[in-house]
């Protein structure tokens, strides 16, 4: 099991995606991909390497699944690290 953290930028973003009501599934998305991600290999996450990204420190960047079959399905953003048996989720945005 993993402790998941979450830089001030994601909560930022996440209380104000909070805020609005029509974003109510896409939050229960997001809050579900951070349970999962105590489980980092769980297979609903679908993680993979998003090379176009690295860490604060040149770590590697992995993307999940927030959502799947969705126009603008939502993606988390995260690293291994600071410490051991710890992620850091990143961001969350909608994919292109």
């Amino acid at each position: 099991m993993f402790k998941v953290l979450t830089t001030v930028s994601f909560d930022e973003d996440f209380v104000a995606l909070r805020q609005q009501k029509s974003m109510a599934a896409r939050v229960k998305a997001i809050d579900k991909t951070l349970k999962f991600l105590l489980n980092p290999r769980h297979p609903g996450l679908q993680t993979h390497e998003f090379t176009s990204l690295k860490g604060p420190n040149g770590e590697k960047v992995f993307e999940a699944y927030a959502q799947q079959n969705t126009p603008a399905a939502y993606r988390v953003f995260w690293h291994y690290g600071p410490g051991r048996n710890e992620i850091t989720v990143i961001a969350f945005t909608a994919h292109p």
